[in-house]
């Protein structure tokens, strides 16, 4: 193409394409003649998936309008023989529905121009987007409809839109690691409070706190800047992690490769400690268990640990503690104190 396509020449193709599919989609030339339209311009997918969504709102109008249910058996095709893609009377009993083919004939058009108008529903064309959350001491492991998956921690909550452009995770709370599926045609998009972190085929973390966000990378490259501040991204590496604060600070990146496997460690429901102290592997229990841990003395609480533990053990972790440092273990109902002897 000499010229670049504009805007409205693609979404009124696609609107056509649509119309077309409906009528000749079985045909494998027509299908393959389609594919080629979509790879020839990056807009065209998009305009492409809306025009789907236009054609579904108005099929779905047209078979309510008929006084029927939703249901592809209750719209019968036409018979063999009467002209599928001619405009056809309504029959004199408004009980049936008409033949679905028949009733869209031409909504290309009509599709076009909602679109164009501003016509369509709020929200109608919204892709579907899929939300996940996570109780007390859970840890789920999510397969994402574009191959990619997601291990997300304890009390934590996203939510996934996939669209033929753009893949984008909103982290609401707490900590999730992605292992993303490459496509380059589609970013991999999570989004923070206002910090933005970009990958195509990578495998990195996102972490949510009260302060700000923490991103490690065990694989490949990401990107990661403020919202409005694009022109200031970082890159980060695998074995390097950053952490960006409610202010407006340049992120430091550091090399922190074995950290990041301890960090890590609950995507298989573990806690690994190495020179961390008392009081800091209690607060890594408490995120996980109703069974809170408590450190009475704050001379114990800075004693260093080394040890790995499940993340529903607060009990076990206690005992090992105690031993090691002849402390005195308390259980209660709701918490497990830990005292000097």
């Amino acid at each position: 193409m000499s010229e670049r396509e504009t805007a409205q020449a693609i979404s009124d193709c696609a609107a056509e394409w649509v119309a077309r599919i409906d009528r000749e989609g079985g045909d494998a030339a027509v299908r393959a003649e389609l594919e080629a339209w979509l790879a020839g311009d990056e807009r065209r997918r998009g305009a492409y998936f809306r025009a789907q969504a236009a054609w579904r709102m108005l099929d779905r109008a047209s078979v309510l309008g008929a006084g029927q249910a939703p249901s592809e058996e209750t719209v019968p095709d036409a018979p063999q023989g009467s002209g599928e893609d001619e405009i056809t009377p309504p029959a004199a009993d408004h009980g049936r529905g008409l033949p679905r083919r028949r009733v869209l004939w031409g909504a290309g058009a009509a599709i076009a121009a909602s679109l164009a108008a501003g016509l369509v529903l709020p929200g109608i064309l919204q892709p579907p987007s899929q939300r996940i959350e996570t109780a007390l001491g859970e840890i789920r492991r999510v397969p994402l409809e574009d191959g990619s998956l997601a291990a997300v921690n304890t009390q934590s909550a996203l939510e996934v839109t996939l669209t033929p452009e753009l893949r984008e995770i909103e982290l609401a709370r707490g900590e999730a690691w992605f292992q993303v599926a490459k496509d380059r045609t589609r970013p991999f998009v999570v989004e923070a409070g206002d910090v933005r972190v970009k990958a195509v085929g990578t495998a990195f973390a996102v972490h949510r706190t009260d302060g700000g966000v923490d991103v490690q990378v065990t694989e490949g490259v990401v990107e990661v800047w403020r919202e409005g501040q694009e022109a200031a991204v970082r890159r980060v590496s695998a074995g390097m992690r950053t952490s960006l604060g409610e202010t407006t600070g340049t992120p430091r990146i550091v090399a922190a490769g074995d950290e990041i496997d301890r960090a890590l460690s609950w995507r298989t429901g573990e806690l690994v400690f190495e020179g961390d102290t008392v009081a800091e592997a209690a607060a890594a229990f408490n995120r996980y268990n109703a069974v809170q841990l408590e450190i009475a003395d704050p001379v114990l609480g800075q004693e260093k640990m080394i040890g790995r533990f499940r993340t529903n053990e607060p009990d076990a972790f206690a005992r090992a503690a105690a031993a090691l440092l002849n402390a005195r273990v308390e259980a209660g109902p709701d918490r497990i104190v830990l005292s000097r002897k």
